[in-house]
């Protein structure tokens, strides 16, 4: 065990060279005669075991028993899995320096929520409120520990809310991920969970009306929606694109072409991020989007959030906007659109190849078949979306052919009148 007489003996030398004390904590004396205090541990990452160094303050500021304290602690958050910090903190972990989880979540969604539409930014909000940080908020974000973040996600996990299982490990993950990268720790603990601690979640098939007389009566049910022009246009419009509800609320202005009367998303929007994926408009959609452009000219997005003119809105709106007409999860749900759709072109309008609904639909093909065949069907596609707008308006009452246009006035006077004349049938 050192003692400050034999710090004070220990000349420096052309090189650094460590005195030790006990317990893997040693004094390095370095050729400036500068003192600091060094501490060697070990841990295993990805089974690997790795020798880690970490250097706390100078002697004499940092005296010896001050010394021994931080390597004790240090050992006590290894004992908890959790990896000591880079930079040297005094013992108390409250200090203002290092922030605590609240403070870092914080931080994370502020800078998040900037590419968030409004209505996740508060969903995720409302999660960490409810299940994060009641237990988390005051901890600093090295103390805490692998075992009180399982404990929450099993809590969650008993209750059933194995989607929220999901969400809340997420956030975890990332706000720990901003920790690391902000140099507060150095391993995210949260990568340390085994996910056979948790139960997998079945495989979803989202409901679909897969049949003509279903289909009719969502539709007509979607027509009723009552809310902002940007939810409500979006909803009715998701049946004729073709494209998944959360590609269709962030359309923007600038990938639709009126003059070529087609939108044009760029690889990065799309799910399957591979290629850029071109949605042919038809009649009815092109006058749909040609009077919403005449009053939207102060957002990017073709369905603004009505809080946030530079977001678009999200598909949770649109989503409780069809529940709010009486279309239940049992008849229809708005991410089982696409499945709807293929059943549909399948049945009704089989003029048309396989391979052109999947291109239609941005399916990803697999095997040799998605690596020559790198055809777009785009005059063929044109075809299909007219058709299938045609389709949707005919099972509606409407009498539509591919050559003639509908302004959205012309479309919902109709509509009205048809459900008037089901009214009194």
């Amino acid at each position: 065990m050192l003692t400050d007489i034999q710090i004070k003996n220990a000349k420096p030398k052309e090189k650094p060279y460590p005195i030790p004390d006990f317990g893997n904590l040693s004094l390095v004396i370095m050729p400036t005669d500068h003192k600091i205090w060094q501490h060697r541990f070990s841990i295993y990452l990805n089974g690997k075991r790795k020798e880690k160094i970490r250097r706390g303050g100078h002697y004499p500021t940092m005296s010896i028993k001050e010394a021994r304290a931080w390597r004790d602690n240090n050992n006590e958050l290894l004992s908890q899995g959790i990896i000591p910090p880079k930079k040297y903190a005094p013992i108390n972990l409250v200090s203002s320096d290092i922030p605590t989880f609240k403070e870092m979540f914080d931080m994370w969604h502020k800078t998040m929520s900037k590419q968030w539409t409004d209505d996740y930014s508060i969903d995720t909000q409302q999660r960490a409120d409810m299940y994060l940080l009641p237990q988390l908020a005051k901890l600093p974000v090295p103390s805490i520990k692998i075992g009180i973040v399982m404990d929450i996600l099993l809590g969650i996990q008993e209750t059933g809310k194995l989607d929220t299982v999901k969400k809340i490990k997420g956030i975890v993950t990332r706000v720990l991920g901003l920790a690391v990268s902000r140099e507060v720790v150095e391993f995210n603990v949260a990568l340390s969970l085994s996910p056979d601690l948790f139960i997998k979640k079945k495989e979803k098939h989202y409901a679909h009306a897969d049949t003509p007389e279903k289909l009719k009566k969502v539709l007509l049910k979607i027509k009723q929606v009552s809310c902002g022009q940007s939810v409500k246009t979006a909803v009715m419009l998701v049946p004729h694109l073709l494209l998944r509800p959360s590609e269709v609320a962030q359309l923007k202005w600038e990938y639709i072409d009126f003059v070529e009367r087609l939108i044009t998303i760029p690889a990065e929007a799309m799910k399957i991020k591979k290629k850029i994926h071109h949605v042919p408009l038809s009649n009815i959609t092109f006058e749909i989007f040609s009077n919403l452009r005449k009053n939207s000219l102060d957002s990017p997005y073709c369905f603004p959030s009505p809080k946030n003119k530079s977001k678009p809105i999200g598909t949770e709106s649109m989503l409780r906007a069809i529940r709010r007409v009486g279309v239940t999860a049992d008849q229809f749900v708005i991410h089982g659109n696409r499945h709807t759709s293929a059943t549909m072109i399948a049945n009704y309008l089989p003029q048309y190849s396989d391979r052109v609904v999947d291109a239609q639909l941005h399916h990803e093909i697999k095997g040799v078949s998605g690596i020559y065949n790198r055809a777009d069907y785009l005059e063929q596609r044109k075809l299909l979306m007219q058709d299938w707008s045609n389709y949707l308006d005919n099972l509606q009452g409407s009498k539509t052919d591919s050559k003639e246009t509908l302004t959205i006035d012309a479309t919902i006077e109709k509509l009205k009148a048809n459900i008037d004349r089901l009214t009194k049938t």
